[in-house]
């Protein structure tokens, strides 16, 4: 069984059929998704609606992107968010304008069920965005942080590569776990990247809501599969570019 993680999808599912086939994917696998379905492409519904059908015939763990709880809070409340409409959910609300009413409430019951982390039973953490309590996860005050922060990435790549965990100077936030795995901040938006390692912190998200390929990564023996640029699959949209 291999352990895969997989990117930030940001409603490519043409990215993402294209990714589980490359990777061959199997029933045996065991699939870590790290959140952001929607908002970019066209086909919020679509992918969502995927990935529901996928977990009942493969092992998926789905945890919270902070576009994901956007387009939950507007499919309840459909409070006006300019904010979120610039930032990819102008196509995840005109995908929704075309659901029927049963598709909506499974994919509430969806958003509802994802999970703020995963820790597995080797030390390995996985999460959207980052936490920030110096003594872990546990301890966090304030759950939105695990799919808003960007501190936790920034703090793995700024950190001085001679510095040895035994250091006491060395980020309390990193000692814990033997690896972390996050999408949220993209590698880069602009062209052809792989999943980064910083520290322990490995980052999976290689820019599929701009003009990049959707990323999986074995967490294990660390080899990549990608998808083609997930832009050259939507050639009549401009996702979040």
């Amino acid at each position: 069984m291999r352990t895969l993680a997989i990117g930030d999808i940001h409603s490519g599912l043409r990215g993402l059929e294209q990714l589980l086939d490359r990777a061959k994917v199997t029933k045996e696998d065991q699939l870590i998704f790290l959140g952001d379905y929607v908002d970019g492409w066209s086909t919020a519904v679509e992918t969502v609606s995927f990935l529901i059908e996928l977990k009942k015939t493969h092992n998926c763990i789905f945890i919270r992107g902070n576009h994901d709880v956007l387009a939950q809070d507007w499919l309840l409340y459909k409070k006006h968010n300019p904010i979120w409409l610039q930032h990819g959910g102008t196509a995840t609300r005109a995908s929704y304008d075309k659901a029927d009413q049963k598709t909506i409430a499974d994919h509430l019951q969806f958003y509802d069920s994802l999970k703020n982390y995963h820790l597995d039973t080797e030390g390995r953490l996985y999460l959207h965005a980052g936490f920030t309590n110096l003594k872990g996860i546990e301890f966090e005050y304030f759950e939105q942080t695990f799919y808003w922060d960007r501190t936790l990435w920034e703090l793995a790549c700024s950190l001085n590569p001679d510095l040895s965990p035994e250091d006491n100077r060395y980020p309390k936030r990193l000692t814990h776990y033997k690896e972390i795995f996050i999408g949220h901040t993209p590698i880069t938006k602009t062209g052809l990247a792989e999943p980064k390692v910083a520290a322990n912190v490995w980052n999976v998200d290689t820019g599929a809501a701009f003009k990049g390929p959707l990323s999986m990564l074995d967490v294990d023996t660390k080899e990549v599969w990608q998808s083609d640029p997930v832009e050259t699959l939507y050639p009549d949209e401009q996702g979040r570019n």
